[in-house]
């Protein structure tokens, strides 16, 4: 065989190892079931997106999506099981990740996960509000209502909270009204719930999509929203912003991560089945229903957000005066 030949023959081996496919595991994605881990108790806001978005992904990926509530530490226990997960795409997270990413560095002088190092972000899919809501039988209708009945009981009173958001909300009412109230908080919503109606907490601080419900049945007032505009599917009810504390501004998101080294076809066919998920009209009135709205994205503009977002949520823990845990 010629020198020429031999040349030749390798040449074109490198060029086929080079556009040979990726490992059959990643081409044959999903060929199981898939686990999708919630970072909150099943009936929390978060556990009602968490579902949705878990069942239409089934569809799609024509396997079963299996639920798994890892529930306490603010996210922190479920977030942490994500990232020792192995990085093959049969472990996602369907995560608020303005709270368990973004904040948790603030929140926690120590963490048993890299927010940014352990995993790869796939996509974003939804910003939503939290608000400062009390027992509807209360004739408390303001957050100034809320701020002058709070100020005659002794330490201020207390409140109900469950994740990095609901703290930094209520924290950072607490340091612009000049209260002391105290922290409490609860692994589950319902609990945080029964606690607010039966007397042992004044207010409760929770995500708009567990909220609504509660107030649909009459059972919570909502007195203003974190977010910096009003919500179609509230009218009524006014910003933090109008209720007399200027510049508040909470808007978390969602999105989802896979463990870090995730292989990249994987990432971006659940990119594409997540945003497929988003784009339907089924979806954008799940959405609306739950005061919610459809915040699509890809893995670099999720990456990006995270990064941009941890700047934030370290000046909103800082005006609240929060000491991390």
């Amino acid at each position: 065989m010629s020198y020429t030949l031999r040349c030749t023959i390798l040449s074109l081996g490198f060029v086929l190892v080079a556009l040979s496919p990726l490992p059959a595991a990643a081409q044959e994605y999903p060929a199981r079931e898939i686990r999708s881990i919630c970072n909150f108790a099943a009936g929390s806001g978060a556990d009602i997106l968490v579902r949705y978005y878990s069942d239409r992904l089934a569809r799609l990926a024509g396997k079963p999506v299996l639920v798994e509530n890892k529930v306490g530490a603010q996210g922190n226990i479920a977030t942490e099981y994500v990232a020792r997960a192995k990085p093959d795409g049969y472990t996602i997270m369907i995560t608020p990740a303005s709270s368990t990413l973004a904040a948790a560095r603030h929140i926690f002088k120590q963490l048993s996960f890299d927010p940014v190092r352990d995993f790869t972000p796939v996509t974003t899919l939804a910003k939503l509000s939290f608000a400062i809501a009390v027992d509807a039988k209360r004739p408390i209708h303001s957050i100034a209502e809320l701020t002058e009945y709070l100020k005659k009981k002794p330490g201020d009173g207390n409140y109900a909270t469950g994740s990095n958001t609901g703290l930094v909300a209520a924290e950072l009412y607490k340091e612009m009204a000049g209260l002391k109230s105290t922290h409490i908080p609860y692994k589950a919503a319902p609990n945080a719930l029964s606690d607010l109606l039966g007397g042992e907490v004044d207010f409760m601080s929770y995500d708009v999509t567990f909220l609504i419900a509660q107030a649909r049945a009459g059972r919570v007032r909502m007195l203003a929203l974190t977010s910096a505009t009003r919500l179609s599917m509230l009218p009524e009810v006014p910003t933090m912003a109008e209720s007399g504390f200027a510049g508040y501004d909470l808007t978390p998101w969602f999105g989802v991560v896979v463990p870090a080294g995730t292989p990249r076809l994987i990432v971006e066919r659940l990119a594409a089945w997540f945003n497929q998920i988003s784009a339907s009209d089924e979806t954008r009135k799940f959405l609306e229903n739950v005061a919610t709205d459809p915040f699509p994205g890809d893995s670099e503009s999720m990456a990006a957000l995270i990064k941009a977002e941890t700047e934030n949520w370290g000046k909103y823990v800082r005006l609240a005066k929060i000491e991390p845990q």
